[in-house]
């Protein structure tokens, strides 16, 4: 089975030769909750190379991490745009992906992406995109298809909402409630927006990166989420529903890159070359619940991940799309924006 996603339309394991059983270890910083202990498992014992796993919850925290050095780490995962900013910043190093045995399963519209032309910095890890989860038992009427249910609840929902603690995630989110462009350095827009987030914060209960806890325990009904999340989140409640707003939502790409002072730098490269190989795909899209890039996978990934609407999308559905980096002022605006929510 092919997994196909309305996503593609804006897309434009055999280890390298004497790697098998090298030893050594590697030093992986990856979103929470993210990657699945199996593959490192596998990952071991197929290479002999020991896996310390350590977490964060956004590409902020991310990028102040590394920026602050010291870290020890020598593989992260950015998404698309934190991708291209670390590139600037001289944070990653080509890992010369396109080179591995394994880059020849990379789908061809995952090669030429717009933060890494031809892949020679990250291996593709998960893409998707950024709704709402919302718990239908709760709610299922007129804002149910809107980021009104988050910046303008029904009564039954506030202080019943969570929002994800990534920065991005949540200005799109509101500029595209609110109509207006992405990566928005207009002043009036911008006071629009603080505004909206400022009182719609009153309705919400946290924001924090735990959604699917909250969600399962019901401790929130409706939560701004990660389609992938979202589908984890629906298979222990059927009736939590992935919500694709109809104003537009946010599409990202995550990827494996080489940091900088990595230290272990054999290792990685180990790494990235066994994560492009489909069976391991597919191991991590089984675990965390979103589409790989890479071709063959689908043949070894659960068979409810072809039809599941959270990946494949639905009729009715907002269009979403790639936001790039925003221009450095523009960028400085929205994390006051930020900071003052945060408050």
């Amino acid at each position: 089975m092919k997994i196909k996603s309305t996503l593609s339309l804006l897309l434009a394991g055999i280890l390298g030769a004497g790697t098998a059983n090298a030893g050594g270890e590697l030093n992986f910083y990856n979103w929470g909750n993210y990657t699945n202990p199996e593959l490192l498992e596998k990952f071991t014992q197929e290479t002999g190379i020991t896996v310390n796993l350590d977490g964060y919850d956004s590409n902020e925290t991310l990028l102040a991490k590394i920026k602050a050095g010291g870290h020890g780490y020598d593989l992260a995962v950015p998404s698309d745009y934190m991708v291209q900013i670390m590139k600037e910043e001289g944070l990653i190093v080509p890992a010369g992906v396109n080179q591995m045995p394994n880059f020849k399963y990379v789908q061809a519209d995952h090669v030429d992406v717009y933060f890494d032309k031809g892949r020679e910095y990250g291996a593709p890890w998960q893409w998707g995109t950024t709704g709402i989860s919302l718990n239908t038992k709760y709610y299922d009427g007129p804002k149910a298809n809107s980021w009104a249910l988050v910046f303008d609840p029904p009564e039954v929902l506030k202080g019943k909402i969570n929002m994800v603690s990534e920065m991005g995630d949540v200005i799109n989110a509101g500029l595209f409630y609110l109509g207006l462009p992405t990566c928005n350095g207009n002043k009036e827009d911008l006071k629009k927006l603080n505004g909206l987030l400022t009182d719609a914060k009153e309705d919400w209960a946290s924001i924090d990166y735990g959604v699917i806890e909250k969600l399962t325990s019901e401790d929130v009904y409706a939560s701004h989420n990660w389609n992938g999340a979202s589908m984890r989140a629906r298979l222990q409640n059927p009736e939590i529903r992935y919500v694709m707003p109809k104003e537009g939502l946010i599409a990202w790409a995550d990827n494996v890159v080489l940091l900088k002072d990595a230290r272990n730098v054999e290792e990685a490269k180990t790494f990235l070359n066994f994560i492009m190989h489909p069976e391991n795909a597919a191991m991590i899209s089984n675990f965390a619940r979103y589409a790989n890039a890479i071709e063959g996978s689908d043949e070894y990934m659960d068979p409810e991940m072809s039809k599941a609407p959270e990946i494949i999308g639905y009729e009715g559905a907002g269009t979403p799309q790639f936001v790039p980096p925003c221009p450095q002022d523009v960028t400085a605006m929205y994390t006051k924006i930020w900071n003052n929510l945060l408050k």
